[in-house]
Formats: structure tokens, sequence, C-alpha cells
């Protein structure tokens, strides 16, 4: 005699309940990945933040040590000397920093891969004339 307790579930309700499974196991996968995602910006946002906080504090550190040079040299001549040394300075370094950079630009540019085009060229001639040339 069958009785509730000892029926198998048909095929049916079988793939129901595993369709249903499934679509929770999803849902859960996706809201673990929402508040994974979440976890990780906010500590992205705090760790910019505080690189951002260094990076105007090094700004004012330098400006600082320009001063503390500037300082050191108008013991030895006059305090608007002293200062104008400092700037020339500032504005070689400036300089040097920019032509370097105008430098790697033009090495850089166009930001076109011309190896990689060269070669993809040579591969479709290769493979036109059936690896003779």
């Amino acid at each position: 005699m069958h009785t509730p307790e000892t029926e198998q579930p048909g095929l049916g309700a079988t793939v129901k309940s595993v369709s249903e499974h499934a679509s929770s196991l999803v849902r859960l996968e996706l809201e673990l990945a929402t508040l994974e995602l979440k976890r990780k910006v906010a500590s992205l946002a705090i760790g910019i933040g505080l690189a951002m906080g260094a990076a105007v504090l090094l700004v004012f550190a330098v400006g600082f040590g320009l001063a503390t040079i500037a300082a050191g040299i108008a013991t030895a001549v006059s305090w608007w000397l002293a200062l104008l040394i400092v700037t020339a300075g500032i504005l070689l370094v400036a300089g040097l920093l920019a032509l370097f950079g105008l430098r790697a630009i033009k090495k850089g540019t166009p930001p076109v891969p011309e190896q990689a085009l060269t070669e993809a060229k040579l591969t479709t001639e290769a493979l036109k004339g059936n690896g003779r040339h």
C-alpha cells in the first residue's frame, strides 16, 4: 500500500525543486557579491581619501622644505637673493621634468601598436600565400 510518505516525487516536482533551489542559490550569490563590492568600494574610497590627504600634506612639506632651504641660504646672502636662488632652482627642476616628460610623450605617440600590426600583416600574408613567400 502506498502512503504519501513513501511515494517518490515525480520528475516535474523534482525539476521544480531543483530550479527553486538554484534560483535561491543565484539570488544569495548575487547578494553576497553586492555586499562584497560595497565593502570593497567603501575601502577603496577611504584609501583614496587618505592618499589625497597625504598628497596635500606632501605639497605643504615640499613648500616648507623649500622655505627652509631659502632661510638657510639667507644666512649667507640677503633674503630676496635667497628666495631668488630657490625660485631659480625650482624652475630648473620643473624645466628638466617638462623636457623629460615631453620626450617620453613623443616616444609614446601615436599610441598605435606598430609592431603588432606589422606582425599581423606578415601573418595575413603568410596565410594568403599558404606559407609561401
